[in-house]
């Protein structure tokens, strides 16, 4: 192989401090210890290729836009909405840029346009992934509002009310009708309170 894949091996230790940056809104909801942007990007993949499927879009698409969304913030931390007010984001696609360079150009560029078209919000999967990421918010919501963190209702809230696709409001309804442990009570074959 005549690529030379040394930024290849440094972008992958730098993606793995997204398994220790935490998603630092949730604090606000006094969340102690929040997911982390990892965690975040894992199940909005998988939230990302539900939806598409389900709205006729390109699941494998989707959810490959998904995990690469918050792959900036291995050189930005995870900015909360209130700090965007005082501190003014980068750019993902110069972020993305930065993260890339010296990379075999034909993943460069793979890397660069994923991000692109997340950002462009026009294609169908780019659609269906930003609804994912607003979809695992409200759900994380939930989740942590049944372990008593009743402040997260505001994010459960406002996730729902930015959701763009057909299939993710339906989903969050059916989210909001559902208890966290439904699934288990499904799966042990226990009936639903």
């Amino acid at each position: 192989m005549a690529d030379d894949l040394s930024a290849v091996a440094n972008f992958l230790y730098e993606a793995g401090t997204l398994k220790q940056t935490r998603r630092t809104g949730w604090w606000m909801a006094g969340v102690r210890d929040p997911e982390s942007v990892a965690e975040h990007a894992w199940r909005t993949s998988l939230i990302a290729s539900i939806i598409a499927e389900l709205e006729g879009a390109d699941p494998a698409r989707a959810a490959f836009l998904a995990v690469w969304h918050d792959s900036q913030e291995t050189r930005t931390g995870d900015v909360n909405y209130l700090g965007r007010k005082y501190s003014p984001t980068a750019d993902p696609r110069d972020v993305t840029a930065d993260q890339t360079a010296g990379m075999p150009e034909g993943l460069a560029s793979t890397v660069r346009n994923l991000i692109a078209e997340y950002e462009a919000k026009e294609s169908p999967e780019a659609v269906c992934a930003r609804d994912a990421d607003k979809l695992e918010c409200m759900l994380q919501g939930i989740e942590y509002k049944t372990q008593g963190y009743e402040n997260a209702q505001r994010w459960i809230d406002n996730s729902r009310g930015r959701l763009v696709t057909e299939t993710a409001r339906r989903l969050a309804d059916e989210l909001l009708e559902h208890g966290s442990l439904d699934w288990l009570r499904a799966a042990l074959g226990e009936k639903r309170d």
